[in-house]
């Protein structure tokens, strides 16, 4: 046997095989007999069967590409383990000559990732704009628990008010055309919550129950529907009905509902714990990104597109199952943004998200930084515990999906390369100017 590498480019090799005809023929034969156990054919029985009707049942062809799939692996994993390639993807076979008594020759397209240069990432100091949490975030964080655990009583012999909500029909056009999407049946509206367009809740504040009426909105210059961005539309709507949320008080009986606390207070401090745990959390992202950015920017590689193009078009594909769940048309977006401006936009996400991988890979590698089966464990059961679930289960979960358990590798392995390199670089915290 007989195997030649040539590099073709910054990250890709040829990879020539000649494979001895004795032991090919012989790969052959156990293919052939195998295959012949496999498939039903009248008057013999199975792995009784002749070659030459084998042959001629399931295809000379089908028992070659069997055979090589047999002998390739092993020779490649050398090539691989002696070259000390890092590879991409899986090789890729190309072609092959298979005449039984001669020599197989055999060409594949190996993949590997290309030459990273990465500046110093140690020892740097990096300046973070802090986040600091507002000073009426407790109070806020409990107004929502408030709203969370309020209940609508329903208002008579009065108008609407700004922190109502509103039953409504509505029925939307631009210029006498309805617009696709933009009426409704009894739709409850959070009037001082909103979702609607700019202006629109307002016009719904000093109503009557049973009052039919217009309004005039401008949608967006950046709504996603681009037919209508920017326009004037027309809503004739009709007030159904009108409930008023009455909030609870908080004192001690309203904390002990929430859970363990015995006081009002014992609640408040448990929500300042859990603002400056978001604060602290904020400002660890901060510092992540700029300091990942940093080392990124400043790392000269060449992207193959091969490479691009693989991630875009798993983003492509993600996106699309993402608003087909949420039973939204893909079609209805494409047509909107275009197909190529949708595909430009996820390749500069895609060559970031690539890049990203293969700067931390690096330093992986560099630094000796390896996933153990600590960390593994360590992940589910965290996992487990925000899910409150047993951490079985989640292992169950994982053996199911074995693209779940490899996408929570990789995002242990990237936060604790990251991890390491927040330890071994310092963080100085400044006043953030940008609000």
């Amino acid at each position: 046997m007989n195997t030649n590498l040539e590099k073709i480019d910054n990250n890709q090799f040829k990879l020539s095989i000649e494979i001895d005809a004795e032991i090919a023929s012989l790969e052959y034969n156990k293919a052939c007999k195998k295959l012949g156990e496999n498939v039903n054919i009248p008057g013999f029985r199975k792995g009784k069967t002749p070659r030459p009707i084998i042959e001629k049942h399931v295809g000379m062809d089908r028992i070659k590409q069997k055979a090589i799939d047999v002998l390739l692996p092993p020779i490649i994993a050398d090539v691989i383990s002696e070259n000390q390639l890092d590879l991409i993807t899986e090789p890729v076979l190309e072609a092959y000559d298979f005449q039984l008594g001669k020599p197989v020759v055999i060409t594949t397209k190996i993949e590997v990732k290309p030459e990273v240069k990465l500046p110093e990432y140690k020892g740097l100091t990096i300046e973070v704009p802090e986040f600091k949490a507002k000073e009426d975030s407790v109070e806020k964080e409990l107004e929502a628990v408030r709203n969370k655990f309020s209940r609508l009583e329903q208002v008579i012999g009065r108008q609407s008010r700004s922190n109502d909500i509103v039953f409504i029909d509505f029925n939307g056009s631009i210029n006498g055309e309805p617009i696709k999407g933009g009426a409704g049946k009894n739709h409850q509206l959070d009037i001082a919550n909103s979702h609607f367009i700019p202006g629109f809740a307002e016009q719904l504040i000093d109503k009557n129950i049973g009052d039919e009426f217009k309004i005039n909105v401008t949608f967006p210059e950046d709504y996603h529907d681009k037919n209508i961005a920017g326009k004037e539309a027309e809503f004739a709507i009709k007030i159904n009905e009108i409930k008023e949320k009455i909030l609870p008080e908080l004192n001690d009986e309203f904390a002990q509902k929430l859970g363990p606390f015995q006081t009002m207070d014992d609640f408040k401090n448990h929500i300042k714990g859990y603002v400056d745990k978001s604060q602290e959390n904020e400002n660890r992202v901060r510092a992540e990104k700029i300091l990942v950015d940093k080392i990124i920017d400043e790392t000269k590689l060449d992207i193959p597109d091969t490479m691009i193009n693989r991630e875009a078009k798993y983003l492509m594909e993600e996106i699309e199952t993402r608003f087909k769940n949420q039973g939204l048309s893909w079609e209805q977006v494409i047509e909107q943004q275009g197909h190529e401006n949708i595909w430009n936009n996820l390749r500069e996400e895609a060559a970031r998200r690539v890049k990203t991988s293969l700067v931390l890979s690096a330093i992986a590698k560099g630094e000796g930084i390896t996933l153990t089966e600590e960390d593994f464990t360590l992940r589910i059961k965290e996992l487990a515990q925000a899910y409150n679930t047993e951490e079985s289960k989640v292992y169950e979960q994982m053996s199911k999906n074995i693209g779940l358990a490899q996408g929570l590798s990789q995002q242990i392995m990237s936060q604790k390369i990251i991890n390491y390199l927040l330890e071994n670089n310092e963080v100085k915290y400044i006043e953030d100017i940008s609000k």
